[in-house]
């Protein structure tokens, strides 16, 4: 019983992790089926606290405390416990969904990457890609297939070609602050002060590419997780038209954003494609 009610206690502490960083997202799992949302707030609570460390922890040492939760996520995988509530609701997770070390291992080396790089070629730039945000969508994807291997298998692509999207227009869309606030230019090839409306569309390009690859698989994702992913690819590709309307100019000065109230409007009008079948 005392067992349960820290477990208990350690997933609600990821729950409320994710709602308090991200409203898009959280909105997306509240649809989720109940048996899906704990490992996926699990799953968030953990990629968030990683990229807090290398993002806002300015003026403590980044790379002990990232060293750190790498050791400590190890050692609670190991002995299936932490003190560290984020990471005992992870490690949960990753026992009962067989949720690989590499793809673990591969988000913190991207982690990583972070604190000593602010310019990426065409290799760094795929492995981060890779390790930031497609592994991420392929955690939520063994959760989601629930030990049926052949059906990950299937989706993988998808999976991958979903979160790339997601994570290419975040880049756009923090640009400003990235570059400003972290000296950071993710793009390959780009130099920030002479953004152009041709390495702008470039890029798009690339994320519509991405996008189209992930349709498809959102439309073969079971039942009780689609609508909440369908959720979050809509109010990307939301964001994602702001951003294609928007100057290149402008996207090296501000963030862009889609307002909380066209959020909801969004996401309701998912919902009632899902009911009727229309998505």
């Amino acid at each position: 019983m005392a067992d349960q009610l820290y477990n208990n206690v350690c997933r609600e502490c990821s729950s409320l992790i994710t709602k308090r960083y991200s409203t898009s997202f959280s909105l997306g799992i509240r649809v989720f089926s109940p048996k899906y949302r704990e490992p996926v707030y699990s799953i968030y609570g953990f990629v968030r606290f990683a990229d807090e460390i290398v993002d806002t922890f300015h003026g403590y040492p980044k790379a002990e405390l990232l060293q750190r939760f790498r050791e400590d996520t190890r050692r609670a995988i190991e002995e299936r416990i932490s003190l560290n509530p984020v990471l005992h609701s992870f490690q949960e997770v990753v026992h009962r969904y067989q949720i690989e070390n590499e793809l673990i291992d591969a988000f913190l080396d991207s982690m990583e990457m972070d604190l000593h790089f602010h310019t990426y070629g065409d290799h760094l730039y795929k492995k981060y890609i890779y390790g930031s945000a497609e592994v991420v969508g392929l955690m939520c994807l063994r959760v989601f297939c629930e030990g049926n291997d052949a059906e990950y298998q299937r989706l993988k692509p998808a999976a991958q070609s979903l979160g790339s999207a997601f994570q290419k227009i975040n880049f756009l869309r923090d640009m400003a602050s990235d570059f400003k606030e972290r000296g950071r230019v993710y793009f390959p090839g780009v130099d920030f002060t002479q953004f152009t409306e041709a390495d702008k569309i470039a890029i798009e390009a690339d994320i519509k590419k991405d996008f189209d690859d992930a349709y498809f698989g959102i439309l073969q994702l079971p039942q009780g997780v689609r609508l909440g992913v369908y959720m979050a690819y809509i109010y990307y590709i939301k964001l994602f038209q702001k951003i294609k309307k928007a100057p290149a100019q402008q996207v090296t000065k501000e963030r862009i954003r889609v307002p909380d109230g066209r959020k909801i409007v969004l996401l309701l009008g998912s919902a009632v494609r899902h009911q009727f079948n229309m998505l």
